[in-house]
């Protein structure tokens, strides 16, 4: 259904708005580049800081420029259940492939208060597929591989955006959860070793920057070939570690105005980045030849 190189997109700003033509040039740029699919209004997209009509705004745009030739899993998750399903529903309506969930932050809900969040959004679904997203370092709960079995029976819950940086998992997951259950890093630096163990891509903040090679090594991953991807992935390794130097996508929104594609603008509480961080960015992106 998935697989390969997934970007998480940045919402570019302009003056403090969504700079829309800036969005759809970059998802142009993307399949041009070879992205296998696209995750508007994630924790790249900085989903935090944009109010319900911004969020519907930025899934609308990336649908229409995709125009359907290449996936797009849309942000819908949420720490309140209500609000997700209100965002999973807006985003089935617009035509999105799928939607990507993440587990409530900051409420900090117990294992069965994880798989009832989930239960019930996957009850409210249509039809559209539903991907976990777990990411302890940023939501706190950490969904345990019994769990995530239970879910991957319901109807629609069809995969993971693992960040929790254990590999083991991948295995475990695979052991456990229902036949054809997808998994995904969603931590760059893990992407070899993720794929090695069974995974199936990478949602992927480096994409943003380095599209070709991302999708170049995921094909290799996907044939097999292993040691030619292991080449791929030694030369992205230097701006897998810099794009997290700082929070992102601070530092992937530098390096993006550096190559002439968006304005290096945040909202806050996120800021632009520190000067020796810039230092050490412009040294990745000179050794890459980006500019």
């Amino acid at each position: 259904m998935f697989k390969g190189s997934i970007v998480a997109i940045v919402t570019p700003f302009k003056n403090g708005k969504i700079d829309e033509t800036s969005l759809r040039n970059l998802v142009n740029w993307h399949i041009d580049e070879g992205t296998h699919g696209i995750v508007p209004v994630g924790t790249t997209g900085e989903s935090p800081t944009l109010d319900h009509n911004e969020h519907k705004e930025v899934v609308e745009i990336v649908i229409d420029q995709v125009n359907n030739r290449v996936p797009v899993i849309a942000g819908a998750g949420s720490n309140s259940t209500s609000e997700a399903i209100s965002l999973l529903m807006h985003a089935e309506a617009v035509g999105a492939d799928a939607a990507l969930v993440v587990t409530p932050y900051y409420n900090k809900p117990t294992q069965e208060g994880l798989f009832e969040h989930f239960k019930a959004i996957n009850n409210a679904s249509m039809g559209i597929p539903i991907m976990i997203y777990n990411i302890p370092p940023r939501s706190i709960v950490d969904m345990s591989v019994e769990v995530m079995a239970k879910l991957s029976n319901l109807e629609n819950i069809v995969g993971v955006k693992d960040a929790t940086s254990d590999l083991s998992r991948v295995k475990k997951q695979k052991d456990q959860c229902k036949s054809g259950f997808m998994q995904f890093s969603g931590e760059d630096i893990t992407a070899y070793e993720f794929m090695k163990n069974g995974g199936n891509g990478c949602i992927s903040v480096t994409a943003n920057v380095l599209p070709r090679l991302c999708s170049e090594f995921q094909n290799l991953c996907i044939q097999g070939n292993y040691d030619e991807a292991l080449k791929i992935h030694k030369k992205l390794e230097p701006m897998h570690n810099a794009l997290f130097i700082e929070t992102s996508p601070s530092p992937v929104k530098y390096v993006l105005s550096k190559m002439g594609k968006i304005e290096d603008e945040l909202r806050l509480p996120l800021v632009n980045i520190r000067q020796e961080t810039r230092e050490i960015l412009d040294k990745v992106i000179s050794d890459l030849d980006l500019i």
